[in-house]
């Protein structure tokens, strides 16, 4: 593999990942409520996904239960396999669902988790949401046998605030375990990480920042802006977000822009130089897991971290993102 230089430790672990990973939502098939927001990919198409993702130096793959009830999770496994990838050369970070279920649960779906990704180790578990029947103590404390049960190696969280990843971190504390990680939504159009206290607070606890949807679902690409009609014959909810509408690509032309003019001067895209944005700003705090639907956007994604953009040029990049971000 390529970029091995570039590898980060992820927050309190051994786990040593590229500053980019690859978000398999897309692998779903469609195959839920969760799954039907993204278009059907094949199993062929999943599989050169991953293998171009892994012969452009990425080394971790995030996935979920909930992504198509573990269709996701299979998927994946079965496209490593296809690669011919050792367990040793691959991180795997998989998450539990909480929606109307118990910390019991945890225990009791594991196996069906290390089913779907078998032969592939869970390297990170996360609890997908704070959305449980549970309280977070319970949660950890179930996440905590696992690790002791050799079921899982670390724990994550997603979608904590400050307050519930610090009372994550506390528990697992109690049971000689770190809080790894908080996988939460960050991007240059969405920064809103920054100012409700969970950046500072994983930094404090030296917690990585997993960003999802660092693209913001395709709007830093541009593609939206140079064609708005594009939009229209994709399948999914996206088309009925008020984001790709007119009046909100109008919005957001100003800082797709900026990145446009400084994909020209590091001779990149758009999506390149916003993707090392995410993961440069603020050091090695934050790691970012884009998806991909097809082997180009595959490439480019693990292409963005070759890219040294400046402190002045990633400067006027957050200049022109706090004009047109939340």
């Amino acid at each position: 593999m390529e970029n091995q230089k570039l590898l980060r430790q992820l927050g309190n672990s051994d786990l040593m990942v590229t500053p980019i990973g690859l978000g398999t939502w897309q692998f779903s098939k469609r195959n839920n409520l969760a799954g039907r927001f993204w278009p059907f990919l094949s199993e062929e198409e999943s599989h050169e996904i991953v293998k171009t993702s892994l012969d452009n130096g990425i080394n971790w793959f995030d996935t979920a239960e909930m992504y198509g009830g573990g269709e996701s999770e299979k998927t994946l496994a079965r496209a490593l396999e296809q690669s011919g990838v050792d367990d040793k050369e691959v991180v795997i970070a998989t998450k539990w669902n909480p929606i109307l279920r118990t910390a019991r649960s945890i225990k009791k779906t594991i196996g069906n988790r290390q089913e779907a990704l078998a032969p592939y180790t869970i390297s990170l578990h996360q609890v997908h949401n704070p959305a449980s029947f549970s309280n977070i103590r319970a949660e950890m404390k179930a996440m905590a046998k696992l690790v002791k049960d050799q079921k899982i190696k670390y724990v994550g969280v997603s979608n904590f605030s400050a307050s519930q990843m610090r009372k994550a971190h506390e528990e697992l504390q109690k049971h000689g375990l770190k809080l790894v990680s908080n996988q939460v939504r960050y991007n240059l159009l969405y920064r809103k990480i920054e100012q409700n206290d969970i950046l500072d607070t994983a930094k404090e606890l030296n917690v990585s920042i997993i960003a999802y949807s660092p693209l913001a679902q395709g709007i830093l690409t541009g593609k939206y802006h140079e064609n708005p009609d594009a939009i229209r014959s994709k399948k999914g909810f996206r088309k009925n977000m008020g984001a790709f509408k007119e009046s909100g690509l109008n919005k957001t032309r100003p800082l797709v822009d900026k990145l446009k003019e400084m994909a020209e001067k590091y001779d990149a895209t758009a999506a390149q130089v916003a993707l090392n944005w995410t993961v440069n700003y603020h050091g090695d705090s934050v790691v970012a897991i884009p998806g991909a639907s097809n082997t180009r956007q595959a490439e480019s994604n693990a292409k963005a971290m070759q890219i040294n953009l400046s402190e002045e040029d990633m400067d006027q990049i957050h200049q022109a993102s706090l004009e047109v971000g939340k």
